[in-house]
């Protein structure tokens, strides 16, 4: 994805983020079950920290054009796709099988942030030609 892309995708994601953590708090408190609460809760945290995680990585993109970069923010826009996704699914509807997806999305997560730490190497290696 380009700056422009990963920058928009954050923004969206941040504000959803927003917008769906209101929704739980305020219209499915009474209708869900604690732990599917909690799940659906878990799923707006992840979402909005790597909303920021998207967004730092739409800056740096801006600043060079590095390709582990541009599959750094696919990896967190497909992380919270399946992590936050499957756990907003899972809390809305109670099929618990769908927790199946989550740690897909969570690998995806840590390969993100991989990359992110390799590109800012690779980064701090460049300038110090």
């Amino acid at each position: 994805m380009a700056s422009r892309q990963t920058l928009l995708c954050a923004a969206l994601l941040g504000m959803l983020a927003v917008m769906l953590g209101a929704f739980g708090a305020h219209a499915l408190s009474a209708v869900l079950e604690p732990r599917m609460q909690q799940a659906y809760q878990t799923a707006v945290q992840y979402q909005f920290w790597h909303a920021l995680a998207l967004l730092a990585t739409g800056i740096l993109q801006r600043s060079c054009d590095a390709r582990l970069l541009k599959i750094t923010a696919l990896l967190f826009l497909a992380g919270v796709l399946l992590f936050s996704g499957s756990l907003y699914l899972m809390a809305l509807t109670g099929i618990r099988q769908l927790g199946m997806i989550t740690p897909l999305g969570g690998i995806l997560f840590i390969l993100g942030w991989a990359l992110l730490a390799w590109s800012a190497f690779r980064l701090d290696k460049q300038q110090d030609r």
